[in-house]
């Protein structure tokens, strides 16, 4: 059993209330520091895990996780759909979502909510695809958020799973550790107003049973066809799976 990593290691407050009260304290900042510390690389990764749907068309979209919503928008100006409806448990971050929505006049084909992923306010089969970037290494019960994306797409739907793994390969897993670990925390810190939420990042990470851990995991709450792409030499990680 994995041990549960929190963003502020107090054992009274549940995991995903942290989450949600430490991207309510970075959500500001949060676009900035993603593209700066990861040198806009991470929009490229974004694009890849996208991709992964293009063949399937999906016409309405779950995005778990949605955070100030750039996955959503990158997917809506590659595959088009009908509409996409973000889910996050962090108000701060929704409410930068909601503003770049209103700015691009996107209200009809792109929509915000209060959501846990754990308890997805969605009836099942309802979803031609379900992606999530970043965020289940954050969820509290990882296994009851997988089983719930499973719930509520339709069968022959499919996750995209974007996150970030653990490099095996000299020298990119100590370069890797040595950024992480020591130079993220101290970016965060110094443009951050919650330097805690930096430190976290890395333990999430180190933490998180990626690779085919996470693939038996998938299987095991009903997904179907399972892949894992490493990228970057397996800095990061596209998951994907059918239901």
């Amino acid at each position: 059993m994995n041990k549960i990593i929190t963003p502020y290691q107090n054992t009274k407050v549940a995991k995903k209330e942290q989450v949600a009260d430490m991207f309510n304290n970075i959500s500001k900042t949060y676009d900035f520091l993603n593209h700066f510390m990861s040198a806009g690389i991470d929009i490229i990764w974004r694009k890849i895990a996208i991709n992964e749907l293009k063949k399937d068309k999906p016409q309405l979209i779950l995005d778990v996780a949605t955070g100030t919503g750039d996955f959503a928008f990158e997917a809506i100006k590659i595959l088009h759909p009908k509409k996409i409806i973000g889910v996050d448990i962090s108000q701060g971050m929704l409410n930068i979502a909601q503003k770049k929505i209103d700015k691009r006049g996107m209200s009809n084909r792109f929509e915000v909510r209060l959501g846990d992923s754990e308890k997805l306010l969605f009836d099942g089969n309802k979803f031609d695809a379900v992606t999530v970037a970043y965020g289940v290494r954050n969820f509290e019960n990882l296994e009851a958020g997988l089983a719930n994306i499973c719930r509520v797409l339709k069968p022959g739907g499919k996750a995209v799973i974007l996150e970030f793994s653990k490099p095996k390969v000299f020298p990119v897993k100590h370069l890797y550790h040595f950024y992480f670990n020591y130079i993220t925390p101290l970016i965060g810190k110094l443009f951050s107003k919650d330097a805690r939420a930096y430190s976290y990042l890395p333990e999430s990470v180190a933490a998180f049973p990626d690779g085919e851990r996470f693939t038996a995991l998938m299987q095991k709450v009903g997904f179907k066809n399972t892949k894992n792409r490493p990228l970057a030499f397996g800095i990061c990680s596209v998951y994907t799976g059918i239901k």
